[in-house]
């Protein structure tokens, strides 16, 4: 496997080394904005069948670094392939989103959770990655990433999305231990499967906790964090005589970010919520940040992109160590041209910070 990429600028920055610019690439890069995306969705026929082919997930893996000068390429999967190979029965509803046909409501089902075998259940997500790797052929480096346990805790216990997570938070408070079983499980699950993508040919790797800002501060530090910093010690940190860095992202983590940033990773994704340059100061002398553009400000004119930008990057300030992302994927509704000037305004506007 080809082992150097000719633009390392991302993997570069994740472990702060100097880099000419700041690298982009955008949360959920490819999807339904691109009309190209929405076409080879079609004719998988459904979301999971684009998930579960690899020479569809390659295609549209693809798609967004054939239209902006992405700095890197992220597999296209779903967080929920790891409670469907436990199998929960994963179904998606016509503009309904995920759901589950046997979610876990009872003692029985928790405790009848097993570890899924990745090498067979989730092959296809390695094939996948394997083929991805292979088509990029050394252009720009490939993420590989899972849901946080508690975030695909939240989907496996509600049995779809929520607005509030009473069910889950419920059995959290209620029964801890029941909760704390069905956290383990995945860890150990996300683990192997991280691992499993790794060893396939992801050059680094990302946590979504995308629920994690749900929980009380309390609750985070118990039910979320100790599980993704569990996750973080069991991955292989060298591949090939590489690093493969690790990022954590937890939606709405801005209050925990000292905690978020000892567990072991190399970078920490921020919401919008979030002024850089003060999560700089309080930790970018341990971790890289990424982020962190309100993914709205696309649905602005390009002249109003490129001001946000250069204020994201002013208050980041001088210096590596910064991914610009979106701080949350980017909506279905964002016209690609407006995705196309945010890649261009990091890439003109940041070379002057290094």
């Amino acid at each position: 496997m080809n082992f150097k990429v000719k633009n390392d600028s991302f993997l570069r920055a994740l472990l702060r080394q100097p880099t000419d610019y700041t690298p982009v690439w955008m949360m959920r890069q490819a999807g339904r904005y691109l009309p190209e995306y929405c076409a080879t969705r079609k004719r998988a026929g459904s979301f999971l069948e684009l998930c579960k082919s690899p020479d569809m997930a390659t295609e549209v893996t693809l798609q967004p670094l054939e239209r902006f000068p992405l700095d890197a390429a992220i597999l296209f999967s779903d967080i929920l392939t790891v409670p469907d190979a436990m199998g929960l029965g994963l179904y998606f509803a016509e503009g309904e989103g995920p759901k589950f046909e046997r979610p876990l409501r009872d003692e029985a089902a928790i405790k009848a959770l097993r570890v899924p075998d990745i090498d067979k259940d989730l092959r296809y997500v390695t094939d996948a990655v394997s083929q991805i790797r292979k088509a990029l052929n050394g252009s720009v480096p490939l993420i590989g990433f899972s849901g946080s346990p508690w975030t695909l805790a939240c989907y496996m216990v509600e049995g779809a999305g929520s607005s509030d997570y009473a069910r889950v938070k419920t059995l959290l408070y209620k029964e801890p231990k029941l909760m704390h079983h069905i956290l383990e499980v995945t860890a150990q699950s996300v683990t192997q499967y991280l691992n499993a993508q790794i060893e396939a040919g992801a050059q680094t790797v990302m946590i979504f906790d995308s629920w994690g800002g749900a929980l009380s501060h309390a609750a985070y530090h118990e039910f979320s964090l100790p599980y993704m910093q569990r996750i973080v010690q069991g991955l292989k940190r060298e591949h090939g005589g590489v690093k493969i860095p690790v990022i954590v992202f937890t939606k709405g983590g801005g209050l925990w970010l000292e905690s978020i940033a000892n567990i072991g990773c190399d970078a920490v994704g921020l919401d919008w919520t979030m002024d850089i340059g003060v999560a700089r100061q309080r930790v970018g002398h341990k971790v890289a940040l990424q982020g962190n553009l309100d993914p709205t400000i696309l649905f602005a004119p390009p002249d109003v992109i490129r001001a946000e930008t250069e204020r994201i990057l002013a208050s980041y300030g001088f210096g590596t160590g910064h991914v610009f992302n979106l701080g949350h994927g980017i909506s279905q509704f964002t016209n690609p041209e407006h995705a196309g000037a945010l890649v261009q305004a990091v890439h003109e506007l940041s070379r002057k910070y290094h």
